[in-house]
């Protein structure tokens, strides 16, 4: 069967401001119908993306490619793009009511007016608000989520083949925030339109993409669904950005044949620990693994289960946050290790651990996470 070609494409795309590079020859695919987030810290070159993607900035001379359904369209207009924006702000006409700011666009697009109340009231109903009570309320008579719901349906109004998002939930708050994550993933699910997403929230990202490209320093550092980039991050930066993670230093061995995992990794301290078969490992060369925090496990001296990778060290902190407790571990060479421990109850299930205990941290062999150099 052969495979969709991608809705999106950016090939080896960069922007430049100044002597700045904003995007450094970035590339990666969208699929149509697709969830897609780009996601990093502030300043990463994620926004400067989406604007490329919607045509309110063009790529350096010799900066690559934008492609949009196999086309390029470098210097095409945002308005020929089919593309629909809901920005962090909103921007929403305050003078004009709900109905008018959702018509705007159709009537720049000079769709017959006969058209323009049908879609509106359906734009209206995609977003959840009811058109009887809200059709003629003005912005400051709505709640911000109220608002946010205006903007969607400004940009959905006009029937676009990719919708882009720029961080659109930053202003809500949290409760609020979980709710328009679902109903996002809900609309893009139901209309089968592209979604772009653009966020610094790691936990919104996981939660709503069907896959996420990860940046930093203006160029992406990996793609893949949220379990890929979670479970499988390629390189630190990743494994730190995305959720929590340890990170083991050492020098790599191979194992005998027969053994589970073919390499060991001895740290500096003399610690050792098998690790599963990696490309970028290389006898004698020195590697870094990261164990997410509630991979490991805590137990007593000697009790450790037969295969698994065992490290003594001491209990300096018990931090409580509510799901899980973090049981920070002081190791025989200083380092911090976190373990994150289901929360079962503490008024009537407490943890065993108690601050200065003499404890074995200890995980399986195949939960190392091999990262390639940045």
């Amino acid at each position: 069967m052969t495979e969709t070609p991608p809705i999106v494409e950016f090939r080896r795309v960069s922007k430049s401001f100044g002597d700045s590079r904003a995007v450094d020859r970035v590339s990666f695919s969208v699929r149509r119908g697709e969830f897609f987030s780009l996601l990093g810290p502030s300043g990463c070159g994620k926004t400067t993306t989406l604007r490329l993607l919607a045509g309110f900035e063009t790529p350096d001379p010799d900066g690559g490619e934008v492609r949009i359904d196999g086309e390029v369209v470098n210097v095409r207009r945002p308005y020929e793009r089919r593309i629909g924006m809901v920005f962090q702000s909103y921007a929403l006409f305050p003078h004009l009511s709900v109905e008018r700011n959702i018509a705007f666009g159709l009537e720049e697009h000079r769709v017959p007016r006969t058209e323009i109340p049908g879609r509106v009231e359906r734009a209206l109903g995609l977003v959840r608000l009811a058109p009887a009570t809200f059709a003629r309320r003005r912005p400051h008579q709505l709640s911000g989520g109220q608002r946010q719901r205006v903007a969607l349906a400004r940009a959905l109004v006009l029937d676009p083949a990719i919708l882009l998002l720029d961080e659109p939930l930053g202003a809500l708050d949290l409760q609020l925030r979980k709710e328009m994550q679902l109903e996002l993933k809900t609309l893009n699910r139901e209309l089968g339109m592209t979604f772009v997403y653009v966020t610094h929230d790691q936990e919104e990202a996981l939660a709503m993409s069907d896959r996420i490209a990860v940046m930093s320093a203006a160029r992406v550092a990996q793609v893949g669904t949220p379990a890929d980039i979670y479970e499988n991050p390629r390189t630190e930066f990743v494994a730190g950005f995305i959720g929590e993670a340890n990170l083991f230093d050492g020098q790599a061995g191979k194992r005998g044949s027969g053994e589970a995992t073919p390499w060991t990794v001895t740290a500096a301290d003399g610690a050792r620990f098998g690790v599963p078969d990696h490309p970028g490992i290389q006898e004698g060369a020195g590697v870094r693994i990261a164990v997410r925090p509630e991979w490991l496990d805590l137990f007593e001296p000697g009790a450790v289960p037969a295969g698994e990778n065992a490290l003594p060290g001491t209990v300096r902190d018990i931090v409580y946050l509510g799901e899980t407790m973090h049981v920070v571990v002081t190791m025989s060479d200083g380092r911090l290790v976190r373990v994150a421990l289901r929360n079962e109850g503490q008024l009537l299930n407490p943890l065993r651990w108690r601050r200065g205990d003499t404890v074995v941290v200890a995980w399986r062999p195949e939960d190392c996470q091999v990262l390639d150099p940045e």
